[in-house]
């Protein structure tokens, strides 16, 4: 069992910047994909960011391309989402996740593990 926790969350001005962390319990960590997700109330989970073992491969929608980067230290079971230039849009509960077969990607179902979320405020 993985066990993921968030955490660098909170409210920020538009044009600000915020690093979200999430460390995940369990000795494979360095062989899972990992992923941001967000969900803004009444709208659906959406991708953010999401990186390979490797950490030379990540991915990102257009949304958030160019604005934010994601990285990971297998040393210290943890992922990293950097936040930069944020818009209003981008206020949402962000959410990691764990993907044990590497594949990784924006598909929801392939991740197992979900870590509780941590909330990102971005004020006008």
């Amino acid at each position: 069992q993985v066990q993921l926790v968030e955490s660098g969350g909170g409210l920020v001005q538009a044009g600000g910047s915020l690093r979200l962390s999430c460390t995940a319990s369990g000795r494979t960590f360095s062989s899972y994909a990992m992923a941001w997700f967000r969900q803004a109330p009444g709208k659906e989970r959406e991708f953010v960011a999401s990186i390979r073992w490797s950490a030379s491969m990540t991915y990102f929608p257009d949304s958030v391309k160019g604005r934010f980067t994601i990285s990971r230290d297998n040393a210290k079971n943890t992922v990293y989402l950097q936040l930069n230039s944020l818009k209003p849009e981008d206020t949402a509960v962000y959410y990691c996740a764990a993907d044990p077969r590497g594949w990784g990607l924006a598909m929801i179902s392939n991740y197992d593990y979900w870590g509780q979320g941590t909330q990102v405020t971005v004020s006008s």
